[in-house]
């Protein structure tokens, strides 16, 4: 484990090119102001230097939230979004702080879709954003690094992205959901029955509770168990 003063770096942080990039986003980006000195237990944790926009998201956020709270980018943790990044990660991808992971999970999205951080077990392609999707319970390559995922929530037509899956109040619904928790869709939204989000139930449940049903799902489907 890197002491605190190496993963801290005040000359050359990560947060003034974010911050430029938040400026100009063409969607809707609430940073949500962090504690310092759970930033700083956060940093430690995931050891990740703020020299890189994830270091420094961690270290300067205790979060993002994209349209509304559609998407949470996980930071330092905040009473809107009380998971950092090292702690909702620990018990999932990691046993103890400081290991390496298959996978890390960054961010993720009100129905209940994950975005996680390849580090060598969803591919080859380490450092590229992987998405978790509710549909098809599968981990989708993105094609995106950290960064490039950063642009995409700031800049790419989320509508486009996520056609199908917002019902006509989403932005009312969304609105009042915590960052902890995500909606879970009866008939499920891999099933044929769930297709049409319209016709589906839906209710408010803790996220973690919904990763671990996705990932049940995946071992009862007898989709590959990472």
């Amino acid at each position: 484990m890197h002491p605190i003063e190496e993963l801290i770096n005040e000359n050359d942080s990560g947060w003034p090119f974010v911050m430029e990039w938040v400026k100009a986003a063409k969607n809707k980006v609430e940073i949500l102001p962090a504690d310092k000195q759970k930033a700083v237990e956060a940093l430690y944790k995931i050891q990740v230097t703020t020299r890189s926009p994830m270091g420094s998201i961690v270290y300067e956020t205790g979060g993002i939230l994209i349209d509304n709270g559609w998407i949470r980018i996980l930071g330092s943790g905040n009473a809107r979004l009380t998971r950092s990044l090292p702690d909702w990660n620990l018990g999932k991808t990691f046993t103890d702080f400081g290991q390496p992971s298959s996978y890390l999970l960054v961010a993720d999205d009100a129905i209940g879709g994950f975005f996680v951080l390849n580090g060598g077990g969803l591919g080859k392609d380490v450092g590229k954003i992987y998405y978790f999707a509710p549909d098809t319970l599968e981990f989708e390559p993105l094609d995106l690094t950290y960064t490039e995922f950063l642009d995409f929530c700031f800049n790419h037509h989320l509508e486009e992205f996520y056609k199908g899956y917002r019902w006509k109040t989403w932005k009312e619904d969304v609105a009042k959901l915590n960052g902890d928790q995500v909606f879970n869709f009866v008939p499920y939204l891999w099933t044929k029955e769930g297709k049409d989000i319209e016709k589906t139930a839906k209710k408010e449940v803790p996220a973690e509770e919904q990763y671990n049903l996705n990932l049940a799902f995946r071992k009862q489907l007898g989709i590959d168990q990472l």
